[in-house]
């Protein structure tokens, strides 16, 4: 066999080649890294989280691939740190340089825990909200949005008209991504009871009987479709302050139908895709 004089040290770069096809790629880069971080909480303190990070950047027609392993680097050393809104931007930043990328995103998804209190036997509870971070960085602009699901109840005001006796009722998902002035914090503590309060009524982990009766009168005295959920809850995002856009989703897990329910709208200046 002819000997391999390769020289076994050198190793081709083989994503840094050129591209002839001239398509730029909108977004490359890794997703579902998961990190232990912490962030912040209205009251002032840190809740410690499991962040699940989708990091990417713009490459270039003339480009033909990225170097995955830079995501990681950058975003490493982040681990057990604080991430907000001033460091989703300080990394942005350091992605763009890194890449020498024209655009550069990231989100931050997450588990957040909110206290609650049973509304008749007062009994403390905890649920969970699946929450993301979310941020871009075009040159020099830097946009940041907020984006929460939250479960909520409704009640079918069709269904509760047209029967004698009682209507279908079932668990929704609210779903709204706020993009924010830079520098406004919309906190989770507030955003999300919010939007609990635009369902029929708000949901809990734990009721004992009295508990139940409570929340079954209020929702059967609250009707809503989820059209209604989603105009509502529109109404209340647009009375907050420095609130640029919105989207709203309500889908609702119909107990009568085996489909669910669904309504989506948007507003607002300077939207735009999230994922």
């Amino acid at each position: 066999m002819p000997a391999d004089n390769r020289d076994r040290s050198y190793m081709p770069d083989v994503a840094a080649g050129g591209d002839q096809r001239g398509i730029t790629l909108d977004r490359v880069g890794i997703r579902d890294l998961h990190l232990p971080v912490r962030i912040l909480q209205k009251a002032g303190g840190e809740a410690r989280v499991v962040g699940v990070f989708d990091a990417t950047v713009e490459l270039p027609h003339h480009e033909r691939g990225t170097h995955m392993s830079r995501f990681v680097e950058v975003l490493g050393p982040w681990s057990k740190k604080r991430i907000s809104q001033i460091e989703m931007r300080e990394i942005l930043a350091e992605l763009v340089a890194v890449f020498d990328a024209p655009a550069a995103y990231l989100s931050m998804g997450f588990k957040y825990f909110l206290d609650k209190i049973t509304p008749v036997s007062r009994l403390a509870c905890q649920l969970d909200y699946d929450c993301w971070f979310d941020a871009k960085m075009v040159g020099e602009e830097f946009c940041f949005a907020v984006e929460v699901q939250v479960p909520v109840m409704t009640v079918c005001p069709c269904s509760l008209e047209i029967s004698e006796g009682g209507a279908h009722s079932q668990r929704a998902v609210v779903s709204a991504a706020v993009g924010t002035e830079v520098g406004v914090v919309v906190w989770l503590e507030d955003l999300i009871p919010l939007l609990e309060r635009q369902g029929s009524y708000e949901v809990f982990p734990v009721l004992k009987r009295e508990d139940e009766k409570h929340v079954t009168e209020k929702a059967f005295a609250n009707p809503k479709f989820v059209e209604d959920v989603v105009r509502d809850s529109i109404l209340a995002l647009q009375a907050l302050p420095g609130v640029k856009w919105y989207e709203v989703t309500c889908i609702s897990q119909e107990s009568i139908h085996n489909h669910n329910a669904y309504a989506y709208a948007s507003g607002g200046e300077g939207i735009w895709s999230l994922r």
